[in-house]
């Protein structure tokens, strides 16, 4: 039970931390700090909750991280429940917020940062562009993931490119549909938006697990196969050297 509490806390950080930024403060931070907003958020909470729980905080990590034989497969669906739920708690604290702006809120108008394309793309893009940017940046995520939490990867530092990379995919993905590569982050807004973001939801469902399988594949063919068996990699991306040759519990 810890683990998805802790999966709860971490996903209602990011969505409050990265959603938070954009429907507060997007007209005075800009992309950039937006961006960052997601980011940072997702380096802090490696730190807070990745020795309970990895810090997977999204549907499609989870998935990746499975794929590679890097968790153990009863512990997959409670952590993707976690994950929804903590999105859309988070999500509702963040429409009670913005309700308390001047004149108030109405997320069926002004999205709540739900992702979207077409019409309800920021910059217009397609829904080709949008589902070809959502698998490329899920894989950028994903594939880092894995990589970063290797056993044979520099112990403590798993933090740093994964917050950094989240930070790079949302200053290219923005844009183009505000950036999902997280089903849980795109659930969440959706649910309070309702409408067009509750129909174009599927897309930043199939895309983001499309992404995942992409990058969890791509990454056993290059990783070494002793370092992705089961009950020797389920760990913390940060845990100390001992840990990472222990069994999670």
């Amino acid at each position: 039970m810890k683990r998805y509490i802790a999966e709860f806390i971490g996903t209602f950080v990011l969505v409050v931390g990265g959603c938070g930024s954009a429907v507060l403060a997007g007209d005075k931070i800009g992309f950039t700090g937006i961006a960052l907003a997601f980011g940072l958020s997702l380096l802090a909470m490696v730190y807070a909750i990745g020795p309970i729980s990895g810090c997977h905080i999204n549907p499609a990590v989870t998935l990746g991280v499975l794929l590679s034989h890097k968790m153990n497969k009863r512990f997959a669906a409670g952590y993707v429940v976690a994950q929804i739920l903590g999105g859309i708690a988070a999500a509702s604290v963040l429409l009670i917020i913005a309700q308390g702006m001047p004149g108030g809120y109405d997320p069926s108008v002004r999205g709540l940062a739900a992702n979207g394309y077409a019409e309800h793309s920021p910059a217009g893009f397609s829904l080709a562009a949008a589902a070809l940017t959502e698998i490329i940046l899920t894989f950028f995520l994903v594939f880092t993931v894995i990589g970063a939490t290797d056993l044979a990867a520099p112990v403590g530092f798993a933090g740093i490119p994964i917050g950094f990379v989240l930070t790079l995919i949302h200053l290219v993905g923005i844009p183009i549909t505000n950036t999902s590569v997280n089903p849980a982050r795109s659930i969440g807004p959706a649910v309070f938006a309702g409408g067009w973001a509750i129909s174009q939801l599927w897309l930043f469902i199939v895309a983001p697990l499309t992404g995942a399988v992409v990058a969890a594949v791509a990454y056993r063919l290059i990783g070494r196969p002793e370092t992705l068996k089961t009950r020797e990699a389920e760990q913390a991306p940060i845990p100390d050297q001992e840990s990472r040759g222990r069994p999670a519990a």
